[in-house]
């Protein structure tokens, strides 16, 4: 990085389309919207670097960027990956392809272009986006708590404005921390089980996963009247959002669970690490403004924080949801690339 100007690349990897952004040197992002195009991670390897490499020049066309001016690359993937983007011995959701298994995808692509790459989880770019836009200039001197509900829940912790890696890059892996069960679950509910194996876990409540494998079957028991028990349950599970969105009774029982497990999970994190912010992001705020406001009330009415923490916390929503992971991995890049050549500003 140069005292000319310089621009950072957020390439945003996902299971069926890559998203990418550009961030420039006085922190402006050049792209408004989606740049998106497909992944190919499910052919290997070879084919979704490819694809990124794709991302990166149709990106930089779109901004009249020259590949020339590019310092770095933020690459963000779904996990299980190492801190340093080597993808998991037992793959993972997106990445299937026998190939991928103990993958460095960073390396890899940082090899292909000739440029630095930076590797961020996914839940951890959009939780470092949402930090740094919510506090702007004061963001490297506040902490937030994250949780991004999707097929999964994955999450962040940002401390000063970076995020908390761990040991091993597990740091913020949220949907696995554990949850009494009392008072949590219905009468009669079955203990849910998380796909790691886990017993009771965020993700095993709070994830689409969940709804469909643990929610569902048994508050439909309920309802034993409601359209969606004449649906195939990943039909359904996707379609309960919506259900939502028109205040029905199954729905919002459903979401009540979720948000009553979220508010145990900031209320963990609140003796914790006592964050200035706890946000919530993901696939299940991707909805009509009253439902996504009324479930982040409920996750906020569930956490019991003190007297003190209530006066200093705020509970928010993950904005720009769609190009939250791309901004947060370039957001990231950008810091590291910095910390490297602190002369760069």
């Amino acid at each position: 990085m140069s005292s000319s100007p310089w621009y950072i690349v957020g390439l945003d990897n996902g299971g069926n389309a890559n998203n990418a952004t550009v961030l420039d040197s006085s922190g402006r992002f050049l792209v408004p919207g989606m740049a998106e195009s497909p992944s190919h991670v499910r052919e290997g390897p070879r084919a979704a670097l490819q694809a990124l490499t794709a991302a990166l020049d149709q990106v930089l066309e779109l901004t009249d960027v020259p590949r020339s001016a590019v310092a770095g690359i933020g690459l963000d993937t779904p996990g299980p990956a190492s801190a340093d983007g080597v993808i998991s011995s037992r793959g993972s959701t997106n990445f299937v392809h026998p190939e991928w298994r103990g993958f460095d995808i960073r390396t890899a692509l940082e090899d292909k272009l000739q440029l630095p790459v930076v590797y961020s989880n996914d839940a951890n770019a959009a939780a470092l986006y949402a930090h740094h836009t919510y506090f702007g200039p004061e963001a490297m001197r506040r902490s937030s708590v994250s949780a991004i509900v999707g097929t999964g829940l994955g999450g962040g912790v940002v401390e000063s404005g970076q995020v908390v890696r761990g040991a091993s890059g597990m740091a913020g892996e949220l949907g696995h921390v554990g949850l009494p069960p009392d008072g949590l679950l219905d009468d009669g509910q079955p203990s849910p089980v998380c796909n790691c194996g886990n017993v009771c876990d965020i993700e095993s409540i709070a994830s689409l996963t969940a709804i469909e494998r643990n929610l569902l079957p048994h508050w439909l028991t309920r309802f034993t009247e409601h359209p969606l028990a004449k649906e195939p349950l990943p039909y359904a599970a996707k379609a309960l959002r919506s259900y939502a969105e028109q205040d029905d009774p199954l729905a919002l029982a459903i979401f009540e669970q979720q948000a009553k497990a979220l508010g145990r999970l900031f209320t963990m994190a609140s003796n914790f690490t006592d964050p200035h912010a706890y946000f919530l992001g993901g696939g299940v705020v991707a909805a009509g403004a009253r439902f996504r406001n009324w479930l982040l009330e409920r996750v906020r009415e569930h956490t019991v924080l003190r007297v003190e923490q209530q006066r200093a916390a705020v509970f928010a929503l993950v904005p720009d949801l769609d190009m939250a992971g791309a901004r947060g991995a370039a957001i990231a890049a950008r810091d590291a690339l910095r910390r490297v050549d602190p002369m760069s500003g």
